[in-house]
């Protein structure tokens, strides 16, 4: 009988302590999720707030047709979404209704100049077309679609950044046109176009990928015509965190669209893991966050900035979340968050929060020219609220709203 007791007595003593550590767990967990939607609905807000227009939120209230306010749009959208609040919705189709006609032409987007990172806008377009049915979302989605059909290309079929800048990828790019072009693949029913979205990463990787450092170069230039280019490789200097967190996006983010059955569906798999274990080696271990350039943390002038950290931290949870990549970077992905959070969030007057630390603008070549050296990086100016981080961290935010 004592023995009975006793055996009963730790299982009990057992049990409480499974119950205490699951309850905290559970916890921990829900704490995780509420905190993420709160955080994206409160950055959502203030970024309505900061720019009541939306096509001020890249600081110039111009009418464009340009990647950043699409991003936001996107962001918007996604927090509609989780949290039903109609503002984020009708902010975002604002977008669509100010810069699309009654026939779906886009208002100062010209084809011929073939930018790439026009085609990024048209993603959150399939969304509004599907709630509303209105046909110049519709319309406007193809307008794009035709662009991809007569994009200058390098001699292997990887699109050029941009017209202007002949010959030249750059990692920035996957994420400004592939996951548009995978959605249209997906949504229309054009099957063959899967291939040549894979090829886009393929080639971009094999020729930007670095074994040593396991990160990808910025920009590549075919021709070796750039002063910026290695006259063997091609490739820029260094290894620029935004171009780096823009490829790890378009990475999670393609995988959407393309069929779980597709035959080189694990091409994309494998480049994803492989710029997760970058992704990793390269987090700092104090704060969790990401410099400018990335793998040269300690080099004065270096800093934490907050668009790669956002965009890093999104492509590891949401990668982790879909099964993409191991469970072990899960929490690489939330002590990223945490970093931002931590160390770049800031609390305002007004009662909006801002997000600090974003690099505004950096690129390679043209007109002051753009040499790609660690000067350069570290040199562009640095500010508040820049939309390439805002958005991620709304989408980063989301994310952490999901994990489990």
């Amino acid at each position: 009988m004592k023995q009975i007791q006793k055996t009963t007595f730790f299982q009990i003593v057992a049990l409480f302590f499974v119950s205490i550590y699951s309850f905290s767990c559970t916890s921990a967990g829900k704490a995780h999720q509420a905190k993420g939607l709160d955080m994206a609905v409160r950055m959502a807000e203030s970024e309505m707030k900061h720019f009541p227009d939306i096509l001020g939120v890249d600081f110039n209230p111009r009418p464009t047709w340009n990647y950043t306010q699409g991003l936001i749009a996107q962001a918007m959208l996604a927090v509609h979404d989780a949290s039903g609040n109609q503002a984020f919705y009708d902010y975002a189709r604002s977008y669509a209704d100010k810069m699309i006609d009654g026939e779906g032409n886009i208002l100062n987007y010209k084809t011929e100049e073939y930018n790439i990172d026009r085609i990024n806008s048209g993603k959150f377009l399939f969304d509004l077309y599907e709630d509303t049915g209105d046909e110049r979302y519709k319309k406007a989605v193809f307008l794009l679609r035709e662009q991809l059909k007569t994009h200058p290309r390098t001699s292997e079929g990887g699109f050029w950044h941009k017209k202007i800048y002949t010959h030249q990828m750059w990692l920035d790019g996957l994420y400004m046109g592939a996951p548009f072009y995978a959605r249209f693949a997906r949504d229309f029913r054009e099957p063959d176009l899967f291939n040549d979205i894979i090829d886009q990463f393929a080639i971009v990787n094999k020729h930007t990928y670095d074994p040593v450092s396991r990160l990808n170069y910025h920009g590549w230039d075919e021709s070796r015509e750039q002063k910026w280019a290695h006259p063997e490789t091609g490739c820029s200097p260094h290894f620029w965190g935004r171009a780096m967190g823009w490829y790890a996006m378009a990475l999670v983010d393609v995988l959407d669209y393309i069929p779980a059955d597709h035959p080189r569906r694990g091409e994309i798999l494998v480049i994803l893991n492989q710029v997760a274990a970058g992704i990793k080696k390269h987090q700092d271990k104090t704060t969790g966050l990401w410099y400018q350039v990335l793998d040269l943390g300690g080099r004065e002038g270096n800093y934490l900035e907050a668009t790669a950290s956002s965009m890093f931290s999104y492509a590891l949870l949401k990668a982790v979340r879909k099964g993409y990549i191991p469970k072990t970077y899960k929490k690489r992905g939330i002590r990223g968050y945490q970093g931002i959070v931590a160390n770049l969030i800031k609390e305002n007057s007004d009662g909006t929060i801002s997000l600090t630390k974003c690099c505004s603008v950096a690129g390679l070549g043209g007109n002051p020219y753009r040499d790609g050296s660690f000067e350069y990086y570290v040199g562009e100016p640095v500010r508040n609220n820049d939309p390439k981080g805002v958005g991620p961290f709304i989408l980063a935010s989301l994310e952490m709203n999901l994990i489990q």
